[in-house]
């Protein structure tokens, strides 16, 4: 007898197709039968050793967090609430060109210091790894070999091959660098990456002409693999930077994946229907393409992320001591609020927009929650002379809220068929984007229930069956017989994201089951013990 049967279920499959009543039943953690109800009538009805009552309830497959920051927190963590009780049931790690692997003692001691913002320092973390192989290995191992609490994929994040093979300076790549960055990149896509991710803000990604990053594009798409960057701008030339990816991925003949792919800041406002148009000349010539947002108007980074590239040369160090230098720190100063620094995306900064959502230093917690504007008000001083301090007693840890975002892009690129979910979560700091415990249940109860932006198939297809379809995962992201038994069952009258920017790290209402390789990590909407992800790899080009 099978393991379970989920009765009466209405089965949103992931598809796009309409919803259809059924009984699912699962058995050594795959979808074994359905039968619908249509062609259950007069027969006997499937048995299990357990059976569900979903009278009431959507089953769809698991979602598929197409852009996650979790890199550390799946193994810090093995509850993981954050993401399994939205329903998240895969989660792709190594984003914006940055995470940790592959690494040597040296790269591994930059980027932990780079990225403090986002995955905290990690000293709670045993670094036994070095390559992208031994890093899934990791994953599938978890917390005393039974797992971590999702499935996860890897993307080689270009920033740190980079450091690897050139350091932190601006410069171009010798041909012997270059070499040794298309090994690292094929390492990595033979050892189980399912693509690779560039950071074109960061340091020291952001230092990659087109033409070398068209050499690492070459190397993914020999292996099936796709690129994912965070291009150079979302701001001043946001849509010449999507020109640029689509051009270079077109070059190279490698899909692209856009990461967060809004329009933000004034000079975009009402332009997202110009982006969209773009992708569709591109795709209608043949281009592979697809892209993630969250449906949240601000952005978040760290306020590092912010700083002019020539003060970003050299590592976090050379940071340091350029904003410990008065004169030079007049000159960042200058690029961020006169001309526009390309780390603010080539717009000056507004004070106002920038909030403080975390700081690695616990002294510093009376930042947390203000805008820069705020603070520098209450200590009656310049705003970038708090900007400063902070950036320099935090030692670059602090995270921000950026509100720059407009709500009517936001619909328009979520409406588009390439169009997938990515919560871009930082799950660091006091009071974090709330998109990283809500951004699932929140497409389904603002956008679909309250807003109608999207019907409930079409949504759910967008955070399941596309995103498994640009990760070439051949039995994931539908509810199919012979599937993965990654599921989700949640009430279309109730789900709704509980965290709010007053208070992010609230969890999602209407929920009550989600099932990560046919074993239940949240059961009548209590998280379990469960522990059944586990890094997911590249399938064969």
């Amino acid at each position: 007898m099978e393991d379970l049967v989920i009765r009466d279920a209405d089965v949103v499959d992931g598809s796009g197709d309409p919803a259809y009543r059924a009984d699912v039943v699962i058995d050594g953690g795959r979808v074994v039968s359905i039968v619908q109800e249509a062609a259950a009538a007069g027969c006997q009805r499937p048995k299990a050793r357990r059976e569900l009552d979903a009278e009431g309830l959507v089953l769809s497959p698991g979602f598929i967090d197409m852009h996650a920051h979790s890199d550390l927190a799946l193994l810090r963590d093995p509850d993981h609430s954050a993401k399994v009780a939205q329903g998240v049931t895969l989660e792709v790690i190594g984003q914006d060109g940055l995470s940790y692997a592959p690494v040597d003692d040296r790269t591994l001691a930059e980027v932990r210091r780079a990225i403090t913002g986002w995955n905290g320092h990690g000293d709670d973390i045993d670094f036994g790894w070095r390559s992208v192989g031994e890093y899934l290995d990791r994953l599938d191992h978890g917390f005393e070999g039974q797992g971590i609490a999702v499935n996860a994929a890897y993307l080689i994040p270009q920033g740190t091959v980079r450091m690897l093979a050139v350091g932190w300076d601006d410069r171009e790549a010798t041909p012997e660098e270059l070499g040794r960055m298309r090994r690292l990149v094929a390492e990595g896509m033979e050892q189980g990456a399912v693509g690779m991710s560039s950071g074109l803000t960061y340091t020291p990604g952001m230092y990659a002409k087109d033409a070398e990053l068209t050499e690492l594009c070459r190397v993914v798409a020999s292996y099936g693999g796709y690129y994912c960057p965070h291009h150079r701008s979302y701001g001043a030339g946001a849509l010449e930077a999507y020109e640029e990816m689509v051009a270079l991925t077109r070059e190279a003949g490698c899909s692209l994946h856009l990461a967060h792919a809004t329009m933000n800041f004034g000079v975009n406002k009402g332009r997202a229907p110009e982006l969209l148009a773009l992708l569709d000349d591109a795709l209608a010539a043949g281009a592979d393409i697809t892209l993630d947002t969250y449906p949240y108007t601000p952005g978040s980074t760290t306020l590092a992320a912010m700083l002019p590239s020539w003060a970003s040369e050299g590592g976090p160090q050379a940071v340091l001591g350029r904003l410990g230098d008065d004169g030079t720190a007049e000159r960042v100063r200058h690029h961020l609020e006169v001309i526009g620094a390309d780390g603010c995306h080539g717009v000056p900064i507004e004070w106002d927009t920038i909030e403080i959502s975390g700081v690695s230093d616990p002294a510093l917690t009376e930042y947390v929650g203000r805008t820069v504007q705020q603070s520098a008000d209450l200590r009656g001083e310049a705003p970038w002379t708090t900007a400063r301090r902070l950036l320099l007693d935090d030692r670059l840890g602090s995270t921000i809220l950026q509100h720059v975002g407009h709500e009517e892009n936001v619909q328009t690129i979520m409406r588009h068929p390439v169009h997938t979910g990515g919560s871009d979560g930082i799950l660091q700091g006091a009071k974090p984007h709330p998109r990283a415990y809500g951004t699932f249940p929140h497409y389904l109860g603002r956008y679909v229930r309250e807003l109608g932006v999207l019907s409930l198939e079409e949504c759910v297809a967008h955070l399941t069956g596309r995103p498994a379809a640009r990760l070439r995962l051949p039995d994931r992201g539908l509810v199919r017989e012979g599937y993965r038994a990654d599921l989700v069952l949640f009430d279309p009258a109730t789900v709704a994201a509980g965290s709010t920017f007053e208070a992010p790290r609230v969890l999602p209402r209407g929920i009550p089951y989600v099932l990560v390789d046919g074993r239940f990590a949240v059961e009548d909407g209590r998280r379990t013990d469960v522990l059944a992800g586990r890094a997911v790899r590249r399938t064969a080009a």
